[in-house]
């Protein structure tokens, strides 16, 4: 599944979804200095009070390919915590109503009569390739669940004329046979939110559609047509055996199982969108690359990365005796101007860690004002606020959450963070 599939959730909101967390492909992972899943690092970081919250990153792939290398103390975290927070409401309906309405062009326009004839007759005779090869790119276990290559490509593509480019860009981004086969297994995302549900936790999100849909609008025409002219060439140059991209959905996975929190490619998981930028495009070209990954970089990690923080602190402050459960993509944990350092800027100071090798970084609340600029409730119980990456110590004597879960038949969704970031 394309890295940036999260924006897709509106067409993927009628595939079916029953998936046991030991069923579909296989989680693999081939971790050289730490074989054992019990030594992996943990996307989760604590945030120590009474109760504790916590912070835990995902990714957007389907939740059965990394499920089984995640430490039982992220999954001990999330059983514990009352209230689970994500970037959006996956199981709101008005989330896949508003996506939807967001990428529709203006009323009485289609895209043929936006793009430039050579580009719409490309991106025509693509998504005809991609409708015949989808039959014998479907799993037989997608078969055997009623799924079939006509719905599911007019699931996906099916209102494809009425799009607006650059949301046909993401989706031609996705609709690969890596892509069509994961499909009908929730991501790991909207799995929490779907375990969420059914384990009747209150949800909530830290972010409006808007906030996430309107940036990828604002794109200029030109750079938008550079962007789905640069995607069309290169699922050209991919069909024609020419071309490999620089890494892919199973580099992401491998590095995600195998606890790799400095990976860059978490990066590209959050932004949601493809890097244009190629060492091989004219220097104007890519100087236009330049400026679609800045603009990206700016709108969809750094500006998304202040407000998730600054509402997450106002959270915890409104409701110091909640425990909460943060699910946000990993890469908005990781690199520059994460979550983690906003939440510093915004009153927490970072301490030195202790002299054993791998202690947690610790950072403390000292001030700050209510959920989203009102006034706070109250202040927080049981001391400073410190978040840390440490380990949740597991209960034992009883089976976790996670055995034996069923999930909802409501949306199969590629989620925002597309990044999605996300």
């Amino acid at each position: 599944m394309s890295p940036w599939s999260w924006f897709l959730l509106p067409t993927l909101c009628l595939l079916p979804t029953g998936a046991d967390p030991r069923r579909g492909a296989p989680a693999s992972a081939n971790c050289e200095l730490k074989p054992q899943q019990t030594e992996l690092n943990s996307f989760l970081w604590t945030i120590k009070r009474d109760p504790p919250s916590y912070f835990f990153g995902t990714i957007h792939v389907p939740y059965t390919r990394v499920w089984d290398f995640i430490p039982d103390n992220s999954k001990e975290a999330f059983q514990q915590s009352s209230i689970v927070y994500f970037e959006l409401d996956l199981t709101d309906p008005y989330t896949i109503s508003a996506l939807t309405s967001c990428q529709m062009l203006p009323q009485g326009e289609n895209l043929q009569d936006v793009l430039p004839r050579d580009i719409y007759c490309r991106l025509k005779r693509h998504l005809e390739y991609v409708k015949l090869m989808m039959p014998s790119w479907m799993t037989p276990d997608q078969r055997g669940k009623g799924l079939y290559a006509d719905y599911l490509f007019n699931a996906i593509a099916g209102n494809w004329e009425r799009k607006r480019p650059i949301w046909v860009m993401l989706m031609v981004n996705s609709l690969t046979e890596v892509d069509i086969k994961s499909r009908g297994v929730p991501v790991l995302d909207l799995y929490l939110a779907q375990e969420a549900e059914r384990l009747r936790k209150q949800t909530g999100a830290v972010e409006k559609v808007e906030e996430q849909c309107h940036p990828l609008n604002g794109l200029n025409f030109s750079q938008v047509i550079f962007a789905l002219n640069q995607t069309l060439l290169q699922q050209e140059s991919l069909r024609a055996g020419s071309l490999q991209i620089p890494y892919t959905t199973e580099d992401l996975i491998k590095h995600y199982n195998c606890g790799d929190l400095s990976s860059v490619i978490f990066s590209h998981d959050s932004s949601q969108v493809p890097n244009f930028i190629n060492a091989t495009l004219p220097p104007q070209e890519r100087v236009t690359a330049q400026e679609i990954d800045s603009y990206f970089r700016q709108e969809l990690i750094y500006k998304r990365n202040e407000r998730m923080g600054k509402r997450v602190k106002a959270l915890l402050e409104e409701f110091p005796d909640k425990g909460f459960f943060f699910a946000f993509g990993a890469g908005h944990f990781m690199g520059n101007n994460t979550v983690l350092d906003v939440l510093r800027r915004e009153g927490y100071e970072r301490e030195a860690p202790n002299s054993v090798l791998g202690a947690p970084l610790l950072v403390s609340l000292r001030s700050g004002s209510g959920r989203w600029g009102r006034p706070s409730s109250g202040s927080c119980v049981g001391g400073p606020l410190a978040v840390s990456a440490s380990r949740v110590p597991a209960r034992k004597g009883r089976p976790g959450w996670w055995g034996g879960a069923e999930v909802s038949e409501e949306a199969e969704a590629a989620t925002p963070t597309a990044k999605a970031a996300a």
